[in-house]
């Protein structure tokens, strides 16, 4: 034994009586210990009085250098006297009861858990174990267990498991020790192995000697033994004995006489405590079954239900959601197949060709599999976004992002070679011959400019129609193959005048193509008007006079309606079958826009609705509704051109509908449209009424309405239950379910040629009543998360509202959230995984019009006839000063063109100097949409076309500085055929980017031979950007790529010192972060991760050597910072950062070549003004009206 040290510290006095009986008990320890047993006793004793009566000495004996408690644990392993065993008991309760954290560490770093376990067995051994030994021992043990990590194996090597459950069942009415016995119980079961061992010795059943029905006694112990017997279940052993002898059905009695008599609630502690036990019983099989056997689904329930008005009881509630949902039995999804409703024939090409391509044998039922009763379901520990902070996602998300980044430096380093010869390349260079043009071949320059550089030539736009809108006869007689006949042909079209008369005060300011908001700060009304004078607009109408609603209702008043009481529905495809509204089937009549029918008989009209004599006389039966001119709310938008591009659009079902959204336009809402804030419970009162469908079966309708599946599906037109279509272009939905009166299930469909990427939905309702409120639930959804539990709304067109001159998207719904639901998702669906749930996203609407027609998106719908629309606008906005060429850069599967634009300036003359500096000029090069589902790229897209395009100093300097190689739509076939994410050949374009099959991914292949080509010539594009959507995230930002930062970030701290990198890749969303307000620098990441390095950023990056290739990612929620924080991103938002990125790369260029932009003064005018002035012009007006 060393000898005694005495305390150092400040305040402690040498000489201290405790630490002189410490040095007594210590010379006593041995051989002494057994002969001076009374003297012993009288040490420890004293010890003990002054333990109790003064501070001063647990802090001696628990100082820092201090032997004591080495003395004191020697002492009690070598005395055999009863007395003083107990007295050094109670001195080590008095030291560990004060302060336990640091003194209970010191008490383990001398082994007292081992000493005081040998103890305890030693002293069952006897014939008769002091009852107060045993007491002080549990009691030891149950302040010391929580702290040791080995405390459970320890005790089982010692033998003292045993001990204690002896002990247990001796004293179950003495509770004064019963109590401390459970505590230590309970620290052992928390060791898997001693709770499988406790476990055959029959303690799960001894637990249930204790738990019993409410009493106002003895709550403590109740509660110590709820936490012990659910320690003890989370073990699949115990929980299947437990489910054997019965207990389920005893904790479900024993769970709700609590509740029925813990009427004040002070016992919510043990009422969570044997819901805790239920929800371990039922992480197996048997566990479910037996809980549904016993009525718990009702009973939990119905006494949840109870709690809700209650906020303290939430932890109650949530447990009980939580046993409910694992409980509820899984469901089929209401689909005959998990495959898309329309399938797509890919051309012949090897068995390895389609990788990903699902392709199931016949029979084999690929929507549910034996997976689904699987006891290795998903854990308890899902995400419940109910009080789940968006940070903590984030945090998820980026720990998966690390697993996964890329270590292999090999992969990491850009390819020295190129993978393919000059001589196959040399095909495109036919695509860049703005490289090699003269403009002195065949022509003068002046012509040159004057004239087109398109390869194709487009439609041009047409006189506004009037639309043929039928009346009830007429739709009746649609079922029939009725001939049309001679007046229900439309009036011949008439060419619009090149210039129009308009009026002198417009709904809604013309905003110039390039006249975005590119800064953060607002403008006044004086920078306004100076704004003006420096750039004034020849056009009047550009003033923003009165309100925007009223201007809207009296513009549309002049060319809208010429029969009140009908409505726009839908507007058909020309030349082809239109589609009954009712039963589906096609008749051979004359082009229409629009399927109108009377009220009172099934249509849409007003209840007053009565013939019109003066119509009858013009068109038979059919009523005459003029489209109001979009053109002149949207410059790029004309409706009469969009429906002539729609004929030449190739969907897979071929649709013959054009959607009223897309054919009449969408004009951005004046006001702001904020981040929706959650309602507190809205999550688990919407899982309460799913729940409500077991419970209550005779409630559920359960009446499909919609189906895809069904050819000619027969539309339900009872006045009560809803319409709904989703069969015209970038359509998504597959099936409606009435379920109850006014909730319908909404099922989407997958994309062609794959199982799976249920996301995008774009559909149409009508058949509403006003005032009721209807909820909607897409119950196939499959990512755990989505930024619906974070604010994201869904966006809404209301025909009624664009005919009363609100023609536009706007966010809506309430009561949103996102969860799992009871829909199993089979292991095919999951990508091998067993087990899996899909998730619902709900969300309830009050349509303010009566039977309205009402479109439902994801996100604000873009279509590939609208691109074609906005590229044959855009070639008018062309002036003698820009180049632009559109060429196809090839055919898609599906037999659509991808479109490829070059976009410049035309050289300032024919001199050798200029034709010189036109070719060298560096290549920008930016596509967008190869995800179908993530329709604001292209509005952000459209923001940077209309900009490039525009005639501001701006624009003009930037095509001056570079030539622009875009590819608006990478995926057009997913876009037009409602997709998500995948092409028709059932693939993610952009994890081709390394080996792309010119057969099956014909738009990638090009667009990397293009890149390709342009490295072989050594004319690599100084940026390449592709544009994305981001569903998980707010704001702007980018990905790009970084050697030494992603080395940085797999903790190889050593090796990505020695590298080194050229940091440009840095500078353009660095420009970017400092002058758009949505975009976020801190959201930007500059790491490889394994699972990209097949996609355009991470190839176009490694193999085309580009420094700066980026994925712009665009939220499809808003923005949590900056000007827009707290808001959700609109069009206009969307747009404008494609303008600001334009901007950015005119900075990019004055970084990078500081002389030569120098000695080009108008650039840095060009980016101040851009700041200061001009593009505040179109927000300002807005703004105004805003406030």
């Amino acid at each position: 034994m060393n000898k005694l040290k005495m305390p150092t510290e400040k305040g402690v006095p040498s000489n201290s009586r405790v630490l002189m009986l410490l040095a007594q008990l210590e010379r006593m320890n041995g051989e002494a210990m057994l002969v001076d047993t009374e003297n012993v006793r009288q040490i420890t004793f004293k010890i003990l009085h002054l333990i109790q009566t003064q501070e001063k000495t647990r802090k001696e004996l628990m100082s820092k250098g201090s032997s004591g408690m080495d003395i004191i644990l020697v002492s009690l392993e070598n005395t055999q006297d009863l007395q003083t065993t107990l007295n050094i008991l109670y001195i080590l309760n008095e030291l560990l009861t004060v302060g336990g954290g640091r003194k209970v560490s010191v008490f383990l770093s001398k082994g007292g858990t081992s000493i005081l376990l040998q103890l305890l067995v030693s002293a069952s051994k006897e014939s008769l174990p002091s009852e107060e030994v045993m007491l002080q021992l549990h009691s030891l043990l149950a302040k010391v267990g929580p702290k040791d990590k080995k405390f459970g194996v320890k005790a089982r090597l010692i033998g003292a498991l045993n001990v204690t459950v002896n002990l247990m069942k001796q004293n179950l009415q003495n509770h004064k020790l019963l109590l401390p016995c459970l505590q230590v119980l309970r620290v052992f079961s928390a060791n898997s192995v001693n709770a499988i061992s406790l476990g055959k010795n029959g303690v799960v059943d001894l637990m249930f000697k204790v738990v019993g029905p409410y009493s106002k006694k003895n709550t403590s112990l109740l509660k110590i033994c709820l936490d012990t017997l659910a320690a003890l279940l989370k073990s699949k052993t115990n929980a299947r004995r437990a489910v054997d002898r019965g207990h389920v059905a005893a904790l479900l009695a024993i769970y709700q006489d609590w509740h029925q008599n813990d009427t004040r609630h002070r016992h919510i502690l043990i009422r969570k405590g044997i819901l805790t036990c239920l929800k371990n019983v039922i992480n197996i099989k048997l566990g479910r079954k037996a809980f549904v056997d016993a009525d718990g689904m009702r009973i939990l329930y119905n006494t949840s239900t109870e709690c809700l008005p209650v906020r303290t009881l939430d932890p109650l509630v949530n447990t009980s959601s939580l046993i409910m949902r694992k409980c509820f039995p899984k469901n089929r999804l209401p689909l005959p197949t998990i495959k898309s409703a329309f399938h797509f024939q890919l051309p012949n090409v090897s068995a390895t060709g389609v990788p990903h391509m699902y392709n199931q044998p016949p029979g084999v039922d690929d929507v549910v599999d034996e997976s689904d009763d699987n006891e290795d379901t998903e854990a308890d520990t899902e995400i419940d976004t109910e009080n789940e902070n968006e940070n903590e996602e984030d945090d998820k998300e980026q720990n998966a992002e690390n697993d996964d980044i890329e270590t292999d430096l090999n992969k990491l380093r850009p390819k020295q070679c190129h993978s393919r010869p000059f001589e196959e390349l040399r095909i495109y260079e036919r695509f860049f011959r703005e490289l090699s043009e003269d403009f002195s071949q065949g022509c003068t320059f002046d012509n040159a400019k004057a004239g087109g550089n398109t390869s194709t030539s487009l439609p041009s736009p047409k006189s506004p129609q009037q639309i043929i809108v039928p009346k009830s006869q007429a739709l009746s007689s649609k079922q029939h193959s009725a001939t049309p006949t001679q007046e229900e042909c439309p009036p011949a079209k008439q060419e619009r005048p090149h210039t129009q008369t308009l009026p002198s005060s417009l709904p809604y300011p013309r905003r110039e193509p390039d006249t975005v908001l590119i800064t953060k700060e607002e403008v006044d009304g004086e920078a306004l008007k100076q704004a003006s004078n420096l750039h004034p607009n020849p056009n009047p109408r550009s003033q923003a006079g009165l309100d925007f609603e009223q201007e809207l209702v009296q513009e549309l008043e002049r060319v809208a309606l010429k029969r009140e009481g009908f409505h726009v529905a839908r507007v058909e495809k020309q030349g082809a079958k239109p589609l009954s509204p009712h039963n589906g089937k096609g008749a051979p009549l004359p082009p229409l826009v629009g399927s109108i029918t009377e009220a009172g008989k099934g249509g849409l009209g007003g209840p007053d609705c009565t013939k019109d004599d003066g119509l009858e006389e013009e068109g038979g039966d059919r009523g005459v509704l003029e489209v109001p001119d979009t053109a002149i709310l949207l410059p790029l938008h004309d409706p009469d051109l969009y429906v002539e591009l729609v004929n030449g659009t190739h969907s897979v079902p071929q649709y013959s509908e054009v959607a009223y959204p897309d054919y009449f336009g969408h004009v951005a809402p004046t006001f702001r449209e904020h981040i929706l804030e959650r309602v507190y419970g809205v999550q688990r009162l919407k899982i309460f009424q799913d729940i409500e469908r077991l419970i209550h079966p005779n409630d559920i309708l359960d009446k499909v309405v919609y189906d895809l599946d069904i050819p000619s599906f027969p539309v339900i037109d009872d006045g009560e239950t809803l319409k709904f279509n989703s069969q015209f272009e970038s359509g998504n939905l597959r099936k409606a379910i009435q379920v109850r009166r006014n909730e319908y299930d909404l099922v989407l469909n997958s994309d062609i040629n794959c199982n799976h990427y249920h996301q995008w939905f774009y559909f149409e309702v009508s058949g509403m009543r006003i005032n009721a409120t209807y909820r909607f639930n897409v119950i196939n959804c499959e990512k755990s998360n989505s930024q619906f539990n974070y604010g994201m709304q869904v966006l809404m067109y209301s025909v009624q509202e664009a005919i009363n001159g609100r023609p536009r998207w706007v966010r809506t719904g309430t009561d949103i959230c996102y969860y799992k639901n009871h829909f199993s998702r089979s292991a095919i669906a999951a990508g091998g995984q067993k087990g899996k749930s899909y998730y619902t996203m709900t969300f309830t609407m009050t349509f303010n019009h009566k039977d309205d027609v009402c479109y439902f998106a994801y996100h604000y719908p873009y279509t590939y006839s609208t691109l074609k629309m906005h590229l044959s606008k855009l070639e008018g906005l062309r002036t003698p000063q820009i180049y632009l060429r559109q060429d196809v850069l090839c055919n898609t599967l599906g037999g659509n063109s991808c479109p490829l634009l070059t976009i410049t300036a035309m050289p300032e003359s024919t001199t050798s100097d200029h034709i010189c500096q036109f070719r060298n000029r560096p290549l920008i090069f930016l596509s967008a949409r190869v995800h179908p589902g993530e329709t604001n790229a292209s509005w952000v897209m459209k923001g940077t076309l209309e900009f490039l395009m525009g005639t501001s100093p701006q624009a003009q300097s930037l095509r001056e500085t570079y030539i622009f190689k875009i590819v608006p739509m990478l995926n057009p076939d997913g876009v037009i055929n409602g997709n998500h994410r995948c092409s028709l050949s059932g693939e993610d374009l952009n994890r081709q980017w390394q080996n792309p099959s010119p057969e099956l991914h014909p738009t990638i292949f090009h667009t990397k031979s293009l890149l390709q080509y342009l490295a072989a010539i050594q004319r690599a594009p100084l940026v390449f950007c592709d544009y994305h959507g981001h569903s998980r995230k707010k704001n702007v930002f980018m990905y790009g790529c970084s050697v030494k930062e992603t080395v940085w970030h797999s903790n190889n701290g050593a090796s990505s010192c020695d590298l080194h990198e050229d940091l440009g890749y840095r500078t353009l969303p660095k420009i970017l972060s400092q002058m758009a307000s949505a975009f976020s620098m801190a959201s930007c990441s500059f790491v490889v991760e394994r699972s990209k390095e097949t996609t355009a950023r991470v190839v176009v990056w490694r193999e085309i050597g580009v420094l700066r290739s980026y994925t712009m990612e665009s939220t499809l929620c808003g923005c949590d910072q900056g000007k827009y924080k707290g808001l959700q991103i609109g069009t206009r938002e969307l747009e404008e950062m494609g303008a600001q990125f334009c901007v950015a790369l005119l900075r990019l260029k004055r970084m990078t070549s500081p002389l030569e932009l120098r000695s080009q003064a108008h650039l840095m005018d060009a980016e101040s003004d851009l700041i200061e002035t001009c593009s505040k012009v179109a927000r300002s007006g807005s703004d105004r009206l805003n406030t």
